[in-house]
């Protein structure tokens, strides 16, 4: 007898050891809906000490209305004998001391002993599960949103090529509803030969291993259902499922770049033709015109030398404007002969020394300079391979400008300086060019910065007919700098100066 007692307090032990160091809640409740045990898993639960809850009804445990209506329920239960939850799991909600409400999934087992019934429950809780799964659903619904609002086609297919999934915009693409899509092959958006040839192509992927578009973006032409074909650029990614493969397609539309690219490359190709038609142009119109202004240079010379006493004061006037008249219709007809030939093929490049040119042209400008008081500050500048002639242009343009606006009353001074720069990126040069730019600053009457474009364009003049001269000069120096690899920009305010930024390729790429 004490043997089987002994037995007995020995399986009561290990049964509480376990339900005390069990994960899940374990609470038991008598037939009135009294809590009988509640073991450690539990009361950490629900935030409560054991004692706290025993010989209380299992309902403070519950929100409302549960907390409400389990009493009802137990009654029903015992005067019917058919359970609403008894013996089928399923998830309710419980209420924490501290007023939380938290998901779990209860489980009640019913158990009749000799002299009572006692409801056994097992409480497993879900909190983190539901986290995870609200995470994943508005992840879910996110990247459904972001693939049905997609401005690019998106097409999903399986090993045989069959579309599983098609997005809005794809579907607009095609000009297929998402019935008429899914399930069918995808080569039904492609036109010949693609679409004869793509089942063999995703048939020696297969095979080989070898991809022949999937993971690099390519150009491609697409089918619509009205049997127009389109461009469009497609990339293709390749993503291993748990037990299968599937491939995504993401296909933008480049029917409009296409027909942009084709406007520009037929306004690059009249832009080029214009631009030998104004070479033509100013170079035979200029010769065509020197004719017959040497000859009213000419005649007016003569007047001038010969007759110019004999004439009235009225005649002496007009002998002057005409003169006057010719002299800037010559230097109109050069800046057009200069602008020609700049536009024209250039002439071999070679070594230039440009402090060697800048001292050439300072030495042309002496009497302008000494004239008008203009001071000269220059640092030393480097050699680069080069046209002289347009070099030599470009610097006597700049200086130029940079004398004849001047600020009236105030000594002219004139900055020349350089320095090496790497350029990333810059139209003619490539990655890495060594390039000096060139600054040519002055103390004149500037401009406005929203000129900055209009300046650089030929025939342009911000100060009307108050400076002489024929608005050719900053577009030929523009042309210029790019035949020599770089551009040019400018820094100014009005009544602060200018400085006129030039860059220069130091060495020339080969046209």
């Amino acid at each position: 007898m004490e043997e089987n007692n002994s037995h007995s307090i020995d399986n009561q032990a290990r049964l509480k050891a376990i339900i005390d160091t069990a994960i899940d809640g374990i609470i038991t409740i008598d037939n009135r809906g009294r809590v009988e045990t509640m073991n450690p898993a539990a009361a950490s639960i629900f935030g409560y000490e054991p004692e706290e809850v025993i010989g209380n009804n299992i309902k403070m445990l519950m929100p409302e209305p549960d907390k409400s209506l389990h009493d009802v329920y137990i009654d029903n239960y015992h005067r019917t004998g058919v359970g609403q939850i008894i013996g089928v799991g399923r998830e309710v909600l419980g209420k924490k001391k501290d007023g939380t409400i938290f998901p779990f999934l209860l489980s009640i087992s019913e158990v009749k002993l000799q002299d009572k019934q006692i409801f056994t429950g097992i409480v497993h809780d879900i909190t983190e599960l539901k986290k995870t799964e609200t995470a994943l659903r508005e992840s879910e619904n996110k990247f459904n949103s972001i693939i049905k609002t997609a401005v690019d086609g998106i097409i999903t297919i399986d090993t045989h090529g069959l579309m599983e999934m098609v997005n809005p915009a794809a579907q607009k693409l095609f000009g297929y509803n998402e019935s008429e899509l899914l399930g069918r092959n995808i080569n039904m958006l492609m036109p010949e030969p693609d679409s004869s040839q793509h089942d063999g192509y995703m048939e020696r992927y297969h095979h080989t291993g070898v991809p022949h578009i999937i993971g690099i973006g390519r150009e491609v032409s697409g089918l619509r259902k009205d049997g127009s074909v389109f461009p469009f650029f497609l990339s293709i990614s390749e993503v291993q499922l748990a037990d299968r493969k599937v491939y995504t397609g993401f296909v933008h539309d480049i029917t409009r770049q296409k027909v942009s690219e084709e406007r520009l490359r037929r306004y690059a190709s009249e832009l080029e033709r214009s631009n030998r038609e104004l070479q033509d142009f100013a170079y035979v119109s200029s010769h065509d015109l020197q004719e017959p202004l040497r000859k009213i240079q000419a005649f007016g010379d003569r007047l001038k030398t010969k007759e110019y006493d004999k004439l009235s004061d009225q005649g002496k006037d007009y002998v002057d404007r005409m003169l006057n008249a010719a002299s800037r219709m010559q230097n109109l007809i050069n800046d057009l002969l200069d602008f020609s030939r700049v536009t024209s093929k250039s002439k071999a490049f070679v070594k230039v020394k440009l402090d060697k040119i800048l001292t050439e042209v300072l030495s042309d400008l002496e009497v302008t300079i000494e004239e008008t008081g203009t001071i000269i500050e220059r640092t030393p500048l480097p050699t680069i391979e080069g046209e002289p002639t347009q070099i030599r242009q470009l610097f006597q343009n700049l200086i130029s400008n940079a004398i004849k606006f001047r600020k009236d009353g105030v000594t002219p001074v004139v900055k020349i300086a350089s320095r090496n720069v790497q350029l990333h990126a810059h139209l003619t040069s490539t990655p890495g060019d060594e390039m000096v730019e060139i600054s040519i600053e002055d103390n004149g009457i500037g401009f406005d910065e929203k000129y900055l474009d209009r300046i650089f364009n030929i025939f342009q003049r911000l100060e009307g007919q108050k400076y002489e001269g024929s608005g050719i000069g900053l577009a030929v120096c523009r042309k210029i700098a790019v035949r020599h690899g770089g551009d040019i920009t400018a820094k100014s305010h009005p009544g602060e100066g200018t400085r006129f930024i030039i860059t220069l390729a130091k060495k020339h790429l080969q046209e």
